[in-house]
Formats: C-alpha cells, structure tokens, sequence
C-alpha cells in the first residue's frame, strides 16, 4: 500500500496531525492525497493521563478516553484517513523518492512519513538511530530522546512531531506540534502557499 503521508503513532501529536490533514479533503490540491495513521497505541503516555488543565476539555478526562475517542473522531469525521490498527513499525528506510515503512505485519511506501512515537529511550526504529539524541527539554535523569531536526523536519519528507520533535510533554503542546506539521504538509501540497484549515459556523 502507498500513501501521500503516513503518520507512525496514534497519540496526541499523531491524531491531531491526522484531523488536519483530513479536514483539508475539499482544497483541490489535497483532493486526491491518501493518508494513513498506524495507530499503534500501546506505548503512548495519555494511556495513564488525566487531564484538567486543557482548553476545551473538562476536568478529569482521562487519555485512555482520548486515545479511543480520538480514533472514532477521526473515523467518523474524516473516513478517508486509513487507520492501520494493531501494527508497530519496525523500519524506516529512503528508497527512489519515497520512504519504504516495515511494521510486523506488513510493508508501506509513503512519499511523506510524520513519526510522533514517544519520547523514551526504549524507540526500536530501525533506520532513525543516526537521529537520536538526549532530549533538550527533559530532566536528563529520565534518559529521554528526541530526533534531531530543523522546525520538525529531519530531512525533506521526513517528519517528526510531539515530544520525539524535542517538545515537553504536555498534551496541548504535543497536539499543536502535530497540527503545526499537518499544515507545513497542507502548505508543501499547495506549492508552497501557506494554508490554514478553519471550519466555521
């Protein structure tokens, strides 16, 4: 299967990437782009979260209701986007023009890759080691990681977004990181002219 973008992690950064990207299916130049989140959510830290500091949230949602409302928002909303459940992505590697995607089960090509897996030293990603580096905005005692990159991008169509991008882990933080991606993406489909993607009553 190949996609225009795929999205490896189906937490905050990863779905919120994913909405975005799929609220943009009426702009002409992202008609016909195909998505995809491999929405391994096992690892993610909203598992164990509870919130009641998040604009637009009411106090005590838990993450493990964000994690499974969050896919059926995605589903329900923006059926286009291929959800690709129960896989874990084991290698990313470049191959003439796209990046080739190894999950357990099955293998991707995608032209453009968003990786929002978490941010501890326990990331099993063939392909990214040359990336890694202790993370910038964490106690250096917890032994987290971040991917080395410039505003996201690693290098052209490779994408990392959330706290694996170098951010600290807040929810609204991861979430803004993966819709600030979705638009640098929405902005590279439209040749370069910047693009928000607003719905209004």
């Amino acid at each position: 299967m190949s996609y225009d973008v795929l999205i490896i992690g189906g937490g905050a950064a990863g779905m919120s990437c994913a909405l975005v990207l799929g609220s943009a299916k009426e702009k002409s130049f992202a008609a016909t782009k195909t998505i995809g989140l491999i929405a391994h959510q096992k690892a993610s830290h909203l598992q164990n979260a509870l919130f009641n500091n998040v604009l637009g949230l009411p106090p005590k949602t838990t993450g493990a209701a964000i994690l499974k409302d969050g896919l059926e928002q995605l589903a329900v909303t923006y059926p286009h986007v291929d959800q690709i459940i129960n896989e874990k992505v084991r290698e990313i590697s470049k191959t003439a023009g796209a990046f080739s995607i190894i999950t357990n089960k099955k293998e991707y090509r995608a032209k453009l890759v968003v990786i929002a897996a978490g941010y501890t030293n326990l990331l099993t990603i063939k392909g990214v080691e040359k990336y890694i580096e202790p993370h910038k905005k964490a106690k250096p005692e917890k032994e987290r990681i971040q991917l080395k990159n410039n505003d996201h991008l690693i290098e052209p169509g490779l994408y990392v977004v959330g706290t694996l991008a170098g951010w600290r882990s807040q929810f609204a933080i991861a979430c803004g990181s993966g819709a600030a991606v979705a638009t640098d993406i929405l902005t590279l489909w439209n040749d370069g002219v910047h693009v928000k993607v607003h719905d209004k009553i």
